[in-house]
């Protein structure tokens, strides 16, 4: 396999890989700065609000974009595995 290809496919994962996470952890985020903002507001500095909501959003979100996530991570993969074949064939000509 070339190198061009190689590296190619890693720069391509690399971007889904950012492409899948982004939105959950923007959820994340957002959670965060609702649940810090409620907190500096009432002056309630208990650990457990800080983290409980966050683990609970980020597990519905997970739980609403995770085939959304696979199909994505399964078509790079279809694409990725089908290409060599190609490329094989190309080489034999």
């Amino acid at each position: 396999m070339f190198p061009a290809i190689l590296v190619h496919d890693a720069q391509l994962a690399l971007w889904l890989a950012v492409a899948i996470s982004l939105p959950v952890l923007a959820v994340a985020a957002l959670v965060g700065l609702v649940v810090a903002a409620f907190q500096a507001a009432s002056q309630i500095q208990d650990p457990t609000l800080a983290h409980l909501p966050r683990l609970l959003v980020v597990m519905a979100a997970l739980a609403l974009l995770g085939p959304w996530m696979g199909r994505q991570v399964a078509a790079f993969a279809r694409e990725v595995f089908a290409r060599p074949q190609s490329v094989a064939d190309a080489r034999a000509r």
